[in-house]
């Protein structure tokens, strides 16, 4: 499938002013700054043509990023990129969306004082999850030195399949990490590997609503059951920290009877993306806690706010407000109906690719889009390219579907997937396999090949 970028009639005047005149024929400064000025159009014009060389971020199926906007969340963002998010007293009106924001994610999380909650935007998931981290560890040293215990060895347990945010949280915070390894036909964590690795230094538990190697939903309920076992032998209350960076979009629309939310006692924190399946542009997460004592005191900071207090409590100071703002867009525009047909529509999709790869080619489907709009497969034995070659191959039509090996003790197992988002259509899919029919056919013809021993995915873990 042919790949074409078109230019709209502002880009297409910028172009015709610049050829004509003498900036194009001038060599783009990359690495000093220049020692005059230029026409901003010519400027704008030069910088679209070096971006053209990109690939088409619709055709990202390795992003869990959304790439999809409304034309009315371009102009909020335009209207809205010059304030500046901590900046609450000359912007109350963006902190007071802020705040419902994180009042809606409480409701949609079924926390059990919404109205009263206590979170904030972040600039994604990454940040939420280290102030999801830090609030453990504080409230972990809290506890122990209440009872006279040493509190200088923190540790925190998750499976290894964790996004590489919850390493550096580990090694910034100095944290312990005790990780679930993998293994074949298990490629999350389970709870009896959880509680096998808690102990009276564990600061809690991570559970991941939707792994980024196989969009599987951890058992977050069944990891709740399992710690009572140890709190009702030894007094341990280990809390959970649910990583929903992109299931927390999903689950509440189409999942709605999956326990994993503020319904379980033993969540205390949720994190998510509104990036991803919040359907909102690049640069937004978001976390909740479950009570305001679950938020340790000494990581707020008072910020004057019309005469009164205002709670801070994110790593980045200076952001813009574009991003929260679109997200309450996209809350008003769509709704919990527009949320469910947008995620079904992507569920749907999902499901069909699966068949439709399972059916045309050497592949094992390991996940199929029942959790996450997300499959994954690996690769038959006998087959004569490897899932890189494969990958590589679609690429050449646009498609970007990673390949990549798993993490601890399934390192030598490769797979693929393809993140369904909000914008791969029926149709888009049907293109895509039409492309992954040409492939397999082209080496299908050439029976005496061999995979080749070269590994190069372009793995996207976002």
């Amino acid at each position: 499938m042919a790949v074409h970028s078109v230019k709209t009639s502002d880009e297409a005047a910028a172009h015709s002013l610049l050829y004509p005149s003498s900036d194009s024929s001038q060599k783009v400064p990359k690495y000093r700054i220049p020692e005059g000025e230029w026409d901003p159009r010519h400027a704008h014009a030069l910088i679209s043509d070096e971006l053209m060389v990109e690939g088409n971020s619709r055709l990202n199926l390795a992003t869990f990023t959304q790439t999809l906007v409304d034309p009315e969340v371009r102009l909020l963002m335009a209207e809205t990129c010059d304030k500046n998010m901590i900046d609450k007293d000359e912007y109350p009106q963006t902190a007071e969306i802020e705040q419902r924001c994180v009042n809606i994610l409480a409701d949609l999380w079924n926390s059990p004082d919404a109205t009263n909650a206590i979170g904030t935007s972040t600039t994604g998931s990454s940040e939420a999850c280290m102030l999801g981290g830090m609030a453990l560890q504080r409230r972990w040293r809290e506890r122990r030195r209440a009872a006279g215990r040493p509190a200088d060895a923190p540790n925190i347990v998750m499976g290894v399949n964790v996004q590489v945010c919850w390493h550096k949280f580990a090694r910034y915070w100095d944290v312990e990490q005790r990780l679930v390894p993998l293994e074949e036909g298990r490629y999350a964590m389970d709870a009896a590997g959880a509680v096998a690795q808690c102990d009276e230094n564990t600061i809690g538990v991570v559970g991941v609503l939707g792994s980024t190697f196989t969009g599987e939903y951890e058992p977050i309920a069944a990891m709740s059951d399992a710690l009572d076992a140890p709190q009702r032998d030894t007094g341990l209350d280990i809390p959970i920290h649910v990583d929903a960076a992109s299931g927390g979009f999903v689950a509440p629309f189409i999942q709605r009877d999956l326990l994993w939310d503020f319904r379980l006692p033993r969540v205390k924190s949720i994190n998510a993306s509104g990036h991803k399946y919040g359907l909102a542009p690049l640069g937004v997460g978001w976390i909740v806690w479950r009570d305001t004592e679950d938020l340790p005191e000494e990581l707020i900071f008072r910020v004057n706010y019309l005469g009164g207090e205002m709670p801070t409590f994110a790593i980045n100071f200076s952001r813009p407000g574009s991003q929260v703002v679109a997200q309450y867009y996209n809350f008003l525009r769509l709704g919990r109906a527009g949320y469910g047909r947008i995620q079904q529509e992507a569920q749907d999709v999902a499901l069909h690719l699966a068949d439709e790869l399972e059916r045309m080619g050497p592949f094992r489907m390991i996940t199929r889009g029942t959790d996450l709009p997300l499959l994954s497969w690996s690769l038959e034995d006998d087959a004569n390219f490897t899932l890189f070659e494969f990958s590589d191959s679609l690429r050449r039509s646009g498609w970007q579907v990673p390949a990549y090996t798993l993490p601890a003790n399934l390192e030598d197992m490769a797979i693929c997937r393809i993140v369904v988002r909000h914008g791969l259509s029926r149709d888009l899919s049907d293109l895509l396999l039409a492309d992954v029919a040409e492939v397999l056919d082209r080496f299908a013809r050439e029976p005496e090949r061999r995979p080749s021993s070269i590994r190069d995915g372009g793995f996207s873990h976002t």
